[in-house]
């Protein structure tokens, strides 16, 4: 079925259909424009905004400022643009384009969180806070922000679970420190405080990949690498076929998980492929069989 996603409306804000059709053009004076108090980013990346600065400085501002007007006369609030409004002021401009669209604080938060998730400028956090706000503050459901949003409800689901990281994970997670797959490979340990922290130091200690990570927590302290298989001459088999013992070691690779090949003596076999939970399950379907 295909998701509504955004709507149309909003959809061709924030692409700027809109414009070319209803829209006028206003010049807004920057002292006139006060920042978006639902704005879900954070931080700003100064590498990035001085790039915008360069950009604004020698073609200006190309894609008009999105505003909702305050109760103040002739003062607006931005509600998707706060980069270039910041950028335009490093610039040293007096004024910059916009648009007024009526808008209430609902849909300014879903166009601010909408316009970073397009540009894939938020962190994780800031992403699920985001989302975390919009179903407490307005009463959505998972199903309904997901459709809002043009997500899967599992994706909505899995960033939503990143709020129950301890706060040190939390702020690492922030600052991109780790990144999403390690926290969703994290999240698995929670009812295991000591060896969740323990992996989380080794991560940001060594470096480690997800991969690894998954790899690391899938597999209990002092558990022996490979699980009991019944059928003891196919293993020994196994263990003595480079070929096999190669097929075994690129699907863990890959798969990030434990896989144990099974061969029978009349030729074929089986594969396993472990999984933990139902998140593990669908981040292996969707490495195997993406949905359509």
């Amino acid at each position: 079925m295909r998701k509504k996603g955004l709507g149309r409306g909003l959809s061709e804000l924030l692409s700027g259909e809109a414009l070319a059709r209803s829209r006028a053009v206003l010049e807004v004076s920057l002292d006139k424009l006060e920042p978006n108090p639902y704005q879900p980013r954070h931080l700003v990346d100064d590498e990035s905004l001085e790039e915008l600065t360069l950009s604004i400085e020698t073609h200006g501002i190309v894609q008009p400022i999105v505003v909702r007007r305050t109760a103040e006369e002739e003062t607006y609030q931005i509600i998707a643009g706060e980069r270039r409004w910041r950028a335009a002021q490093r610039a040293g401009l007096q004024t910059v384009p916009c648009i007024v669209h009526e808008a209430d604080d609902r849909k300014t938060l879903e166009i601010a969180l909408v316009e970073n998730l397009q540009r894939d400028d938020l962190s994780p956090m800031e992403t699920a806070e985001a989302m975390v706000h919009l179903i407490n503050e307005f009463g959505l459901t998972q199903d309904q922000l997901a459709e809002q949003l043009g997500r899967s409800r599992s994706t909505v689901a899995n960033m939503l679970r990143l709020l129950e990281l301890p706060e040190e994970m939390k702020q690492a997670l922030d600052a991109r420190q780790i990144s999403f797959g390690h926290a969703r490979a994290l999240l698995s340990l929670l009812d295991q405080p000591s060896r969740m922290f323990e992996v989380f130091h080794m991560i940001t200690e060594q470096e480690l990949s997800v991969r690894q990570v998954e790899k690391l927590v899938s597999q209990q302290p002092d558990e022996p690498e490979e699980e009991e298989e019944p059928e003891e001459p196919a293993r020994r088999r196994q263990e003595t076929d480079p070929y096999l013992e190669d097929a075994k070691r690129r699907l863990r690779d890959t798969l990030g998980t434990k896989v144990v090949l099974l061969p029978k003596s009349s030729g074929g076999g089986t594969i396993h492929i472990s999984y933990h939970d139902d998140e593990e399950l669908d981040r292996l379907l969707g490495m195997i069989a993406p949905s359509r």
